[in-house]
């Protein structure tokens, strides 16, 4: 694929700051994607040279075309010939983005057929290497549920924060937010993916959700601030759901439902999927009932799911048996430790953790004199 052979550039160490820039700026621009990228970069030399390289050139590229030249020069002139320190700026006002070659950009959303080219996200970044791994279950249903789907929805979204399992959705109406609802009573970790760029609440009246969903869990978008509102983006984010979730629940749906969407995704990738069953007669229902004569697991109740799933990445350890390495986990620095990942640097943790560099260099010593961490060049860190 395209964007596979745009990691290859990067070999394995992740981009430095110009090239993540450069990689931020022309993802943005309207219609270019992976392929196009790749060709730019090839073409020209880098996106550095591409960016003041004659409007003529582009034209010979495949695909390109007139309309592609325009806009291009739109994009181009709205950010003027020196583009980088603008972008910082714009990149400071406390929201973060990952890049493809990003060590805590989950590897399951490049094989999409349309992978996402940089996901911006807002609130607890240790999350991240969880989702990376698919340590989540993603919940999902009908904008329109029955009054057993609101409380089905919330029984599932609190067993699963019990247990320790972020719980991801979309924040729509319906069954989606009554499994965040769920899951921030518990105390859990909700994971909003959103259909809409991240400043934008949609439906306006969950904006006190989404604020409570951004400050316990993460909020996720592919989509730049500004971004009009489009019905495709919220089909779009089914894949997205789904590519962070290690099994998906279908609570209830119709038979035309990016919920049904989502675990058809999900049967093709092998996830386990779990369809609660409903009224047979309601129209609402009829999408999840349908699964039940496919491969979907029947869920009677939560407890069910949680027996089946086990503990999850965030369960707290047995107190009853205590063990050695439980307590130097308690002693260690669990949160730090999870947004190390498989390893990460400096400034990478202080955009996840957003903790000044100083605070996480003494908290990375710590877990170093630990016997934890190692650290490498270039202020990076690897679990030891």
């Amino acid at each position: 694929m395209a964007i596979q052979g745009l990691l290859r550039s990067a070999d394995g160490a992740g981009w430095n700051q110009e090239q993540r820039l450069w990689w931020l700026l022309w993802s943005g621009c309207p219609g270019i994607g992976a392929q196009r990228l790749v060709a730019i970069r090839d073409n020209f030399c880098g996106w550095a040279a591409a960016w003041g390289a004659p409007l003529e050139a582009f034209a010979a590229l495949a695909g390109f075309g007139a309309v592609g030249c325009r806009q291009l020069q739109r994009y181009r002139d709205r950010w003027g010939p020196d583009p980088l320190p603008r972008l910082c700026q714009e990149l400071r006002g406390g929201k973060g983005v990952l890049v493809p070659a990003d060590p805590a950009f989950p590897p399951e959303l490049l094989a999409l057929a349309r992978p996402p080219l940089r996901l911006y996200w807002r609130g607890k970044g240790w999350l991240w290497p969880l989702l990376r791994r698919r340590q989540a279950i993603a919940v999902v249903g009908t904008r329109r549920p029955s009054l057993h789907g609101v409380a089905m929805a919330e029984a599932i979204g609190a067993a699963l924060a019990q247990a320790g399992w972020p719980v991801v959705s979309g924040l729509a109406e319906g069954i989606d937010g009554a499994a965040h609802r769920g899951c921030l009573s518990k105390g859990g970790r909700p994971v909003g993916v959103l259909g809409t760029p991240l400043e934008r609440v949609y439906p306006r009246h969950h904006q006190q959700l989404q604020a409570e969903v951004g400050a316990g869990g993460l909020l996720v978008s592919e989509l730049p601030a500004g971004t009009a509102v489009q019905a495709g983006h919220f089909a779009a984010r089914n894949r997205l759901q789904v590519g962070l979730a290690r099994a998906v629940v279908v609570v209830e749906c119709p038979m035309r439902s990016g919920a049904l969407q989502s675990a058809t995704l999900a049967m093709q990738q092998e996830l386990p999927v779990w369809a609660v069953p409903a009224d047979a007669g309601k129209a609402s229902a009829a999408g999840s009932n349908r699964l039940l004569a496919q491969d979907a697991t029947v869920l009677l109740e939560p407890a069910d799911l949680i027996r089946q799933l086990g503990p999850g990445p965030l369960a707290s350890p047995d107190p009853a048996a205590p063990s050695a390495s439980h307590g130097l986990l308690r002693s260690a620095d669990p949160a730090l430790l999870a947004a190390l990942g498989h390893g990460a640097s400096l400034e990478q943790l202080c955009l996840m953790l957003e903790e000044p560099a100083a605070s996480l260099a003494s908290r990375l010593l710590a877990l170093e004199l630990q016997g934890l961490v190692r650290a490498e060049p270039g202020l990076c860190w690897r679990p030891a």
